[in-house]
């Protein structure tokens, strides 16, 4: 079957069948052997196996990540960290790898020199059935891909296309501001479909609530935004924008600031920002080698007790009833970010003088790029593009330098930070 979705945006071609996702389990490797362009090794740690590392990128809960290579792709389990399965392939490697939970498929765009997968080219990959079972073509380069269980989301320099999972229909089509580093994230509870990405304003970004059919705009900064993320029920969004130095919380529904975080002072390249999965926490990563985290102060749906049972049920309700008052948002969490000994003259000073510093810190190179997330029990994992994993422990109520509790060499690396 195939889809002209536009005169000019996509060419969509599908198999036949489009079949349900099946668990990998534990992310193991089908026992199938996979024909076609692809070949199947057994993980290995060979200290002789070098690749190019193209891309680094965190399944939906953080519990595996895959790694795009000159030769094809691998996955990784996190905890406890291991290797679990690679695909190679024979006419060049990926740069895109986006993987949904902890499924069989798969997302792929080529590389630098993947003669068979162009860079404009998606690739939906079944590793259950080692096959194609979907492609999306474009007219220019493709600079991410997003998954949702029902949704497939690609983003282009200036737009953004939304399909349909199951049939690759197309259903959405978002214009935005210039989007070289194809910033878009989104929500992955099944009552809650909303979508972010920049707007058509410098540092403004825009909220889809496709389950409401809600558009909101949110300007949340002055220079041309860097990184974004959504927490998993995506009424929660931290952004960054290319000066790096704060880092907002807004609640989705209303635009509202709910909080706002200094990562410096010094304009920095912000490389990710993850949120824990309790909303107590932010992770920051940048150029500047340190990994950050907040204490976040932000209410999560549902924990208050006093709260009407109902609402918890149902957050976008929870978060409509709460915008006319932001200490319905605003909690105390277990530790407090630290702030400057002049905050009490706030409005007098420059605005740094009365922010909130960060919470706990791990100090890592300053040449390479790194990713962090939240692991379990208070811990933070970091992937860097020198093919280095961390995990790193930090004290929920003292704060201060984290401990390094792991450390591996997953992929003895050619590559250099961006």
């Amino acid at each position: 079957m195939t889809i002209l979705s536009s005169p000019m945006s996509s060419v969509v071609s599908t198999s036949q069948e489009v079949l349900s996702p099946v668990g990998f389990g534990s992310c193991r490797s089908p026992t199938a052997e996979v024909s076609g362009p692809f070949g199947h090794s057994e993980p290995d740690f060979n200290d002789n196996d070098e690749a190019e590392l193209f891309s680094v990128s965190w399944n939906q809960d953080y519990g595996c990540f895959a790694a795009g290579t000159s030769r094809g792709f691998r996955i990784y389990n996190c905890d406890p960290f291991k290797e679990t399965f690679r695909r190679d392939l024979k006419n060049g490697g990926f740069g895109i790898v986006e993987m949904l939970f902890r499924c069989n498929i798969l997302a792929l765009v080529g590389g630098k020199a993947n003669a068979q997968y162009p860079p404009n080219k998606v690739i939906i990959w079944d590793d259950h059935q080692s096959r194609c079972i979907g492609e999306l073509s474009f007219r220019s380069d493709v600079r991410a891909v997003k998954l949702r269980q029902d949704r497939v989301v690609v983003i282009l320099e200036h737009k953004i296309y939304v399909y349909n999972f199951m049939d690759l229909k197309l259903l959405h089509q978002i214009e935005t501001l210039a989007n070289p580093r194809g910033l878009c994230c989104l929500s992955h509870h099944l009552n809650t479909s909303v979508l972010a990405c920049p707007g058509l304003r410098r540092g403004q970004v825009r909220v889809e609530h496709f389950g409401l059919n809600m558009t909101k705009l949110i300007k949340a900064h002055d220079s041309q935004l860097s990184c974004l993320t959504l927490t998993m029920d995506g009424l929660l969004l931290a952004t960054a924008s290319t000066r790096g130095t704060l880092i907002r919380i807004f609640n989705t529904m209303d635009g509202t600031q709910l909080q706002e975080v200094r990562r410096g002072v010094d304009r920095a390249d912000i490389y990710s920002i993850a949120l824990s999965p309790n909303v107590q926490w932010l992770a920051v990563s940048s150029d500047k080698g340190t990994v950050h985290i907040f204490s976040l102060r932000v209410r999560v749906v549902g924990e208050d007790p006093e709260s009407d049972p109902g609402t918890a049920k149902n957050p976008a309700l929870f978060y409509q009833n709460s915008t006319s008052s932001l200490d319905a948002l605003i909690s105390p969490s277990t530790g407090a970010n630290p702030g400057s000994s002049l905050s009490f003259m706030k409005g007098v000073l420059p605005k740094y003088f009365s922010s909130e510093w960060s919470f706990a810190q791990f100090h890592l190179s300053e040449s390479i790029q790194f990713i962090a997330a939240f692991g379990s029990q208070n811990t933070v994992i970091i992937v860097g593009m020198d093919g280095s994993f961390y995990r790193c422990s930090f004290d929920p109520v003292n704060g201060g330098e984290m401990v390094q509790q792991e450390y591996f060499r997953f992929l003895k690396s050619e590559s250099r930070p961006r």
